[in-house]
């Protein structure tokens, strides 16, 4: 995962992982140094990982990582090269030694580093309305737009011939050539990730990014999540239409198109040239293929295969469906 934002406070010692897990193991090499944590298809040898569902046990058995927090049931899924941390709660250990990593990584606080444009380098370069707030480590390519109202917070990057509207906020988040955003968006916030607790939920630490490629439109009142422990990605050319979510660590295929109001969640990946009726949910960690066409109104609860139409709820072949109904 690319990520220029958030600051990596590593590396740290193997022995200081297993502290903070509050293991018990004897490890002849704990002085050895761990680099990042990432998940288990980006990691590399001085990496950490997690393994936390069945479904990744594909990825998990190639991953490069020397260390993985999982459990007792999944361990023995992991290849040899990579060390088994066996804690109670994937999860939470997870989000505790990304907090370790990335400290700054849990609170989306308001972004005190912001001034108005017209105090910044932006003021001659970029056409902007009333009220235009830019933050720290902000870049802005040439021939763009910015609506009234829009707060472009720190941890930006918006390449050229880019039009934002009125009434946005956006951080975290890198925007590549020939994107309009319109109005009332949020990109680049934290995702909906937390632990439920009688007292107090826990927050989950999210790192990623939102990589918006090259000619996407962005409709009014979108809600774009940064990704957790990978980006949240929209391909070229996908139009999104007003009031949809795209969750943390969604991926979204070139040419898809989008209606109103649908709801993606987490780490669920779209195909390139698929089309999403309005309202439709689609459940997370799912897979949906290439050339697919979901109804309006369907619920998607598993995955999907190249070049097939659904519909309903659940959603099914729309033969079946039309059949039925």
């Amino acid at each position: 995962m690319f990520n220029p934002f958030f600051k990596n406070h590593g590396p740290l010692m193997i022995s200081e992982i297993i502290q903070s897990l509050n293991l018990n193991m004897d490890i002849t090499y704990q002085d050895k140094e761990i680099h990042d944590i990432k998940d288990l298809l980006s990691s590399t040898e001085n990496d950490i990982t997690f393994f936390h569902s069945k479904k990744y046990k594909d990825v998990a058995k190639k991953t490069k990582a020397s260390l993985c927090i999982t459990t007792n049931a999944l361990k023995a899924e992991l290849p040899d090269n990579c060390l088994a941390l066996v804690v109670e709660n994937v999860l939470v250990s997870t989000s505790t030694i990304t907090t370790l990593f990335y400290p700054g990584s849990i609170n989306d606080n308001f972004d005190e580093t912001v001034s108005s444009i017209n105090d910044t380098n932006f003021k001659d370069k970029v056409s902007f309305g009333k009220n235009v707030l830019i933050g720290n480590n902000v870049s802005i390519g040439s021939n763009c737009r910015i609506g009234h109202n829009t707060i472009i917070e720190k941890n930006v990057s918006i390449g050229d011939n880019c039009s934002i509207g009125s009434n946005n906020i956006i951080r975290n988040a890198l925007i590549k050539n020939n994107v309009r955003v319109l109005d009332n968006c949020i990109i680049g916030k934290h995702g909906f990730g937390f632990f439920p607790n009688n007292n107090k939920n826990l927050r989950y630490p999210h790192i990623g990014l939102v990589v918006i490629e090259d000619n996407c439109e962005i409709g009014c009142g979108a809600t774009i999540d940064r990704g957790s422990m990978s980006n949240t990605v929209i391909g070229k050319n996908v139009y999104l239409d007003n009031q949809i979510h795209i969750a943390h660590n969604v991926k979204i295929g070139e040419n898809t198109i989008i209606a109103g109001q649908v709801g993606i969640a987490g780490s669920s990946i779209i195909g390139s040239n698929v089309k999403i009726g309005g309202q439709a949910g689609i459940s997370g960690h799912l897979k949906i293929g290439n050339n697919v066409e979901i109804g309006g109104g369907s619920g998607v609860i598993k995955d999907i295969p190249d070049d097939t139409k659904v519909m309903g709820y659940p959603a099914k072949n729309i033969r079946e469906f039309l059949r039925d109904n």
